[in-house]
């Protein structure tokens, strides 16, 4: 390998080491953060709201944090997003009420800048037709934070309730540090005063092909979201899993969308282009949530697992590929903005979707409605033109 090839890889190797140990500490959370909150007399419907709460102070502040990332860069951006991460899980360690745990999500939701920051910045430093597998490291990242995560607060919670929430905490603190010390600016800083940043998401959604995209993230992230928060809820009431068989449960789909992010989106993309296999993967991902659905034994849950999960390995880099194809460079910071209001916004909306209609209705409505929606999405993703793949290329980056 090259030197500039070697100095062209090594900022998305930081990225990807940055967001890993980031999402290791969220993924120590994630399968204990319902159990705990009822510990502390939270009730089903407001385990729904605390994780609305995070997702509504995303959608509040992401478009914030684009704009400044288009104007300070993306590095001073992403280390605030980072320590605010760091009070918040330490805020989480120390709650003993209700009313804490939800002060501790919505700083971290205000804060929560990260992912979509180390998004934008891919899209910086890589050419339009390899985002696409870049972008699947991300979604890799989630995977192992999702694999490691769980198994590790398991083994944490062994010595205290609070003892995941300080290990996590610690990792975002780690992130933090390799960003200070390792992390070189990527990002043509935007110079020229525009318009304020929340009427960026009406311009932005009436480009037709950008709208419609934009509108299928929203969805897309509404129907994970009920997945992602009712999980533990669902394999609770269907089967009586505890903490435990949540953690390894979740610790597989982890593993399979690892996997399919990292050697599989890569070459399915190249063949078939990223809308297609967008539309490809929201129909596995549907038909596989919908055996979840109805499965009444563990064997044909686990069997819905894996399609689900290769589904949403294979759409969810895709769809992010084509966001970041439909603006110029310039405007990265601010289309990753609005996305992640947008997919904010869904996050919100999917767990009291998802809570909701598991209370009222039982766990296999909650998930079906997920999948018909997923199906009716891939419909709508048939719509979507390819780019045309002649985007200025990236800025070079310093080693």
């Amino acid at each position: 390998m090259s030197p500039e090839s070697a100095a062209s890889r090594r900022p998305l190797l930081i990225i990807f080491l940055i967001v890993v140990v980031n999402l290791l500490g969220f993924g120590i959370i994630i399968p204990f953060l319902p159990y705990y909150a009822e510990a502390l007399g939270a009730s089903a419907f407001a385990v729904g709201l605390l994780f609305a709460a995070y997702s509504l102070c995303q959608l509040l502040a992401a478009p914030l944090l684009g704009e400044l990332s288009d104007r300070w860069g993306r590095r001073p951006v992403l280390l605030l997003s980072l320590v605010g991460t760091v009070i918040s899980f330490a805020m989480l360690a120390v709650a003993t009420t209700v009313p804490m745990l939800f002060a501790a999500r919505i700083v971290d939701g205000l804060s929560g800048g990260n992912i979509s920051t180390a998004r934008a910045y891919i899209a910086d430093v890589t050419p339009p037709e390899k985002r696409a597998r870049s972008y699947g490291l991300i979604g890799a990242a989630f995977g192992i934070g999702f694999i490691l995560g769980p198994a590790l607060g398991g083994v944490l919670a062994r010595f205290g309730q609070s003892v995941p929430a300080w290990a996590a905490a610690a990792m975002a603190g780690a992130a933090a540090l390799l960003t200070w010390l390792y992390l070189p600016e990527s990002a043509h800083v935007v110079s020229a005063k525009r318009g304020p940043v929340w009427s960026e998401a009406p311009r932005m959604l009436a480009r037709p092909r950008l709208g419609t995209l934009l509108g299928v993230d929203f969805v897309y992230w509404a129907a994970a979201g009920v997945f992602q928060t009712t999980f533990a809820l669902f394999v609770a009431h269907r089967f009586g899993f505890d903490v435990t068989q949540t953690g390894e449960l979740l610790a597989l789909v982890g593993l399979i969308g690892a996997l399919v992010q990292t050697r599989l989106v890569g070459p399915v993309v190249h063949r078939y282009g990223e809308r297609p296999t967008l539309t490809g993967g929201l129909v596995v991902a549907a038909l596989g949530l919908g055996l979840v659905a109805f499965a009444p034994t563990v064997p044909l849950f686990l069997a819905g697992l894996v399609p689900s999960s290769v589904g949403v390995g294979l759409a969810g880099p895709s769809l992010t590929a084509l966001l970041s194809q439909a603006v110029d460079p310039s405007e990265q910071g601010r289309l990753q903005g609005v996305s992640s209001s947008l997919e904010s916004l869904g996050r919100t909306v999917g767990p009291v979707w998802g809570n909701g209609t598991l209370s009222a209705f039982g766990e296999t409505p909650a998930y079906a409605s997920a999948a018909l929606v997923l199906l009716l999405l891939a419909v709508w993703t048939t719509r979507i033109s390819e780019a045309k793949r002649a985007a200025a290329p990236a800025a070079h980056v310093p080693a």
